[in-house]
């Protein structure tokens, strides 16, 4: 890393290896290179749409990262690459996204690059791997691989325990450990990659994987696949390929072909540091320090691109830019700036410890900016037809029914917009009861209300229903009379020269604030609440027209008066010459935090409690199991008790069913596969508590 006297490289350190350490020569030739440059880069893989996650990963990279260090501002430099290994799960429709939606948010790189463009590059290194004896191709299955692997992390696990794994943990065949193919002359090995790439095999039956270390803790060290056979074209190299480099053995060597001085990646990412720094040590390449942070957690919503990609395939919402969704797009189409989101990302910052932010830490955010600079006006959502029965009378009295009302109480740049009462109006139907109470202040029968901007009051005298009891039309009259009685509250309204209009409401996508696995379960039934025949006043008209509305852009902010803040969605067909076409709005955030609670039955209160009560036993199980010895899983743990009576006594396998049963060869090798995953859990328990 170069300038490393003039910045606080302390500030993103972490674990270190031997394999990190740079030889005096690469470093001396990362300062002739970079000089007092201090280059950082973000390479999200274009398999689905950015979401808020990248979004603080790109705060991190592009701004915060320099700012811990103390870089100054004319030495920032951040690459944006494509780590596009993968052809099976990319598409030009995410290679496009990505590229605008980092547009969006502002930030600028350097240079844009595609892991893709360097194919000759990787295929030249890894036959330098080859040449080395440190990469072999492989026939072993997947299966065989898992099966090498659990023996692999067994033989590890007794290895720490102070035990002998030879004895505790045989290798029955050097087929298994260190797998038949791992001994081949380098010779057959440069025959055999050449004829992968020259696509005489087929998928699913060779592979290129990396000489590691099978004595390791790490799992990742055990041979890891460099190469695999896949026959699919690539987006955007074409197909010239059609064998394709993993993404561990890709990234690494991409970030210090373009000079990158820090690699900054997720905590998930920690155990890679190890296979990250063997091949660049194995390559003598120069190894640029690695910083894992902690991933965002964000309640009421998840952000594995797996179940996001589930989300819209089971098409749970309307796409990957569906308001619900913690895309960048889905955010910007639900109202969310750019200065607002890069705003909540720079609060929270970037740590190794692991945390949720309350999603009311986001709308908090949306409301600080958007109260200073969103237009105002009046809607009516579920509107009720109010006719003024003394309209004509109260208007010759007035010198006229127009009132000016400026856009923003705040910011008189804004300007204003003219109100016009009307001989009838809407209001909306949360601001009527039929029966009246002490604690309500809207319109009820016999009783007045203010009218926001009017000035006068508005008394119901009569109640139009349908016959299934709904309110269908009001009869009121308005007063202005001196001695009237002071209201309890002003209503918003809208006049008779409205348009009509659709209205989203969006609340959070999941029920829970910490999705579990059953998260399809967990769905808010209520996440979008559709007002078709909702009615907005006609200064709008002055503000929105469809050729104006673009997905890849902030489209127009509105305070809807006493209900919150939104914005004119990408559905809108409304043209403000002619007055015609459909307009859409999409509820960014409310007006202040809500709390919704949900009428439930007692069906629904009792699967609930049934629910968290099984949370509760799983976790507490799960707890239990971990604190158990693998060689006592199947006396201790709960789910084996009482079903055997005899053990093996080296393995703990059981040999005997309790009633005296001898279990067969097959039956105790799936038990022994049962310990073999508790070893594994255990481990990466262990670890996460530790």
């Amino acid at each position: 890393m170069s300038s490393e006297e003039s910045i606080n490289a302390n500030a993103l350190s972490a674990r270190e290896l031997e394999w990190a350490v740079n030889s005096e020569q690469l470093l001396a030739e990362q300062k002739q290179i970079n000089g007092s440059i201090v280059r950082t880069r973000f390479p999200p893989e274009p398999n689905g749409y950015l979401h808020i996650g990248h979004a603080k990963s790109m705060n991190m990279n592009f701004s915060l990262a320099f700012e811990k260090l103390g870089v100054a501002p004319e030495n920032r430099r951040t690459i944006f690459r494509y780590d596009d290994t993968n052809p099976d799960a990319e598409s030009e429709e995410f290679i496009e996204s990505l590229r605008r939606d980092l547009e969006w948010l502002g930030w600028k790189p350097e240079k844009t690059t595609y892991s893709s463009e360097n194919f000759q590059i990787l295929y030249d290194l890894a036959i330098k791997l080859i040449k080395k004896g440190l990469a072999y191709v492989c026939d072993m299955t997947k299966a065989e691989m898992e099966v090498q692997r659990e023996l692999a992390m067994k033989r590890a696990v007794v290895r720490n325990s102070g035990k002998d794994p030879d004895i505790d943990a045989p290798i029955p065949s050097p087929d298994v450990l260190p797998g038949r193919n791992r001994n081949t002359p380098v010779e057959r090995n440069l025959e055999l990659f050449e004829k992968m790439k020259m696509g005489l095999f087929a998928e699913g039956t060779w592979t290129l994987r990396l000489k590691m270390d099978f004595e390791s803790s790490n799992p990742n060290m055990y041979d890891l696949v460099a190469y695999r056979i896949r026959y699919t074209r690539h987006p955007h190299a074409g197909n010239g390929w059609c064998v394709y480099p993993n993404y561990d053995f890709t990234h690494g060597i991409c970030d210090s072909l373009e000079r990158i001085d820090y690699s900054i990646c997720t905590l998930e990412f920690e155990t890679r540091r190890e296979p990250y720094y063997w091949i660049l040590w194995a390559l003598d390449m120069f190894r640029p320090k690695v910083y894992e942070m902690s991933r965002l957690n964000l309640q009421y919503t998840v952000l594995s691109k797996r179940r996001l990609l589930k989300l819209v395939i089971n098409k749970y919402v309307r796409g990957w830019n569906d308001p619900r969704m913690p895309t960048i797009s889905g955010l910007r189409r639900r109202g969310y700036t750019k200065d607002i989101i890069n705003s909540f990302c720079n609060d929270i910052g970037a740590t190794k410890a692991h945390n949720v932010v309350e999603m009311n830490k986001l709308s908090q955010t949306a409301r600080t900016f958007l109260a200073s600079t969103s237009r105002r006006c009046m809607a009516a959502l579920d509107p009720i037809l109010v006719v003024v029965t003394n309209f004509d009378e109260e208007a010759a009295k007035e010198q006229s029914m127009t009132f000016e009302v400026q856009n923003s109480p705040t910011d008189d740049s804004l300007g204003s917009h003219d109100v016009t009462m009307t001989s009838f109006i809407y209001i909306d139907a949360n601001d009527f009861r039929l029966k009246d109470s002490s604690q309500y202040y809207g319109l009820a029968p016999n009783k007045a209300v203010g009218l926001k901007f009017y000035g006068g009051n508005l008394v119901c005298d009569k109640v139009h229903t349908d016959s299934d009891g709904k309110v269908t039309k009001l009869e009121a009259h308005i007063d202005k009379s001196e001695g009237r009685k002071k209201p309890k509250s002003f209503i918003t309204w809208v006049p008779s020269n409205g348009f009509e209009a659709e209205v989203r409401f969006y609340n959070n996508l999941f029920s829970v604030p910490e999705p579990s696995d059953q998260w399809e379960d967990e769905l808010n039934p209520e996440s979008e609440v559709v007002y078709s025949k909702a009615m907005v006043d006609p200064s709008i008209c002055e503000v929105v027209d469809a050729k104006d509305v673009d997905a890849w852009k902030s489209n127009y902010a509105l305070q809807f008066e006493r209900m919150g803040y939104f914005c004119v969605d990408i559905d809108t067909t409304f043209n403000s010459e002619t007055k015609q076409g459909k307009l859409v709005f999409n509820r960014t955030v409310s007006l202040k935090e809500e709390v919704f609670k949900k009428e439930l039955t007692a069906e629904e209160e009792k699967a609930i409690e049934a629910r968290k009560n099984k949370a509760k036993n799983d976790l507490e199980e799960k707890e239990a199991r971990m604190k158990i010895d693998p060689i006592n899983l199947f006396r201790e743990g709960a789910q084996y008790k009482g079903l055997y009576s005899k053990f093996d006594e080296k393995t703990g396998v059981p040999t005997h069913l309790a009633d005296g049963t001898e279990l067969t060869k097959s039956a105790m090798k799936k038990l022994d596969k049962e310990k073999q995953k508790h070893m594994k859990a255990q481990m990466k328990w262990k670890k996460q508590k530790g």
